[in-house]
């Protein structure tokens, strides 16, 4: 019987040997040029880490002359302006920015370098590995060059002007393309994996995996980025009020603390927190439609039949909660709402409502007794100046309002004080129209994510500017 052939072509000799595989790049090598292939790696290693060093030692010469940052500077001319009365305010400012610009970077380099150490002593390394070192080598490299991502923010006061370090603000958003990707959904009405049934409410999370109230499902699925189906994460145990179960959820958000998600079990009158397949009643005998968590925790909830959103500190449920918007009853007066659709809260804790059969947005401002009108009002319509049954609405950090016009099948972007909005996303196109959108949302690119309710998927707008 003959032997059998068990050689293959080496990559480098093109010589039938016996060869060994690299995890890293496939390729087969003979043991002769597989030692030669793991010495041109090793090199490469060793040139990553020279890189590193000489990063380092950049870092090193920021921190001791800190004066070169031009940030610092500019605090210093501040400082100097209002002489002994903000040296005090100067310093802090100062410590800031070297925490923030030089710190935090060193930080992540010595994490970096303790990679790149850990590979050198064990030697268990490929080019997948020396790609990622080399690309968290350039993101940081970038992070410690480009300083364009910090701000000196200063308002007007007597006498002096104070100012603060502003860290990552984020683009300025302006146009997307109208022809839009799904990325949810897209299959039909149905309860597969792949299908949605009258998605409602939508959360998108820091690596763009998408959270959907799948209404007619009663579940709430999490599809991956670029992920062909979704996969439950709480319900999808058929209609009921079982702990393990919802009935219509409307909207669902992630508490970032314990990474937890919270629903409004709109049908059960309840919000629920599930974590890690357990379940706890947060809010139990409330008509709950829309929910949103503020920066010092505190939970706010609407009960559409009462016309009114109230706020909870987290974790204290034990009573009715503050009003913050509405709670006067139905109607159309400056301190009434008629059905609200969603809310979003801002920085300073004023409360934005989407007031859907009064076809206008309301803002509500902490501790205020009536809201003001920013966008629509101007009763039902599709002129620039009108809304028609608004849904879904978010606001950016330069104060602009962006609602589901979901009567008129688009999205607008209302500047406070304008008389009229600007249509961003009309879903006219023919593969691409939208049928009573209900919630939109943003990722940290600022690309725009828009529940597509009649069509049970979730579209994506790119953004182009």
């Amino acid at each position: 019987m003959a032997m059998t052939n068990n050689k293959t072509l080496c990559f480098i000799c093109n010589e039938e040997k016996i060869t060994y595989v690299c995890e890293g790049c496939s390729k087969e090598f003979c043991l002769m040029h597989l030692t030669e292939h793991r010495q041109m790696l090793n090199n490469e290693l060793h040139h990553i880490a020279s890189e590193y060093n000489e990063f380092k030692q950049t870092i090193n010469e920021q921190k001791q002359n800190p004066q070169n940052h031009s940030l610092i500077e500019q605090i210093n001319l501040w400082e100097i302006d209002s002489i002994e009365k903000i040296q005090q305010k100067a310093q802090e400012c100062r410590e800031n920015v070297i925490k923030s610009c030089i710190n935090d970077i060193e930080m992540k380099f010595k994490d970096l370098n303790k990679q790149i150490q850990q590979l050198q002593k064990e030697n268990e390394f490929n080019e997948i590995n020396l790609e990622y070192l080399r690309n968290q080598l350039t993101k940081i490299t970038e992070e410690l060059n480009n300083s364009s991502n910090t701000s000196i923010q200063q308002s007007s006061q007597p006498l002096i002007s104070d100012i603060s370090i502003i860290l990552s603000k984020k683009p300025t958003w302006n146009k997307w393309r109208q022809n839009a990707i799904t990325v949810a959904g897209g299959n039909g009405y149905g309860e597969k994996l792949n299908q949605l049934s009258s998605p409602t409410g939508i959360f998108v999370d820091e690596n763009k995996n998408i959270l959907i109230a799948d209404y007619d499902n009663h579940r709430i699925v999490e599809w991956k980025y670029n992920a062909k189906e979704g996969q439950t994460i709480a319900g999808g145990s058929g209609r009921g009020n079982r702990m393990n179960q919802l009935t219509s959820p409307t909207d669902v958000i992630i508490d970032q603390q314990n990474h937890s998600i919270i629903i409004a079990d709109y049908a059960n009158r309840r919000v629920i927190q599930w974590l890690n397949q357990k379940q706890q009643i947060l809010i139990d005998d409330i008509d709950c439609r829309g929910l949103a968590i503020d920066k010092h925790r505190f939970l706010y909830v609407f009960g559409w039949k009462k016309n009114a959103v109230r706020r909870w500190k987290m974790g204290e449920y034990n009573n009715e909660g503050i009003l913050v918007a509405g709670g006067n009853g139905k109607g159309n007066e400056l301190n009434q709402l008629n059905s609200p659709g969603f809310l979003f809260v801002d920085e300073e804790q004023s409360v934005y409502v989407s007031d859907r059969y009064n076809h206008r947005v309301m803002k509500w401002r902490k501790d205020s007794k009536e809201g003001t009108i920013v966008a629509g009002g101007n009763s039902v319509g599709r002129n620039l100046n009108q809304l028609s049954h608004p849904l879904g609405v978010i606001v950016d950090d330069l104060g602009r309002i962006y609602v589901v016009d979901a009567g008129n099948h688009r999205v607008m972007r209302w500047c406070e004080g304008k008389e009229e909005g600007e249509i961003i996303v009309d879903g006219n196109g023919d593969e691409n129209r939208l049928n009573a959108p209900v919630a939109l949302c943003f990722d940290d690119e600022g690309n725009l994510y828009v529940g597509d309710w009649e069509n049970h998927r979730i579209e994506k707008f790119e953004i182009i500017l």
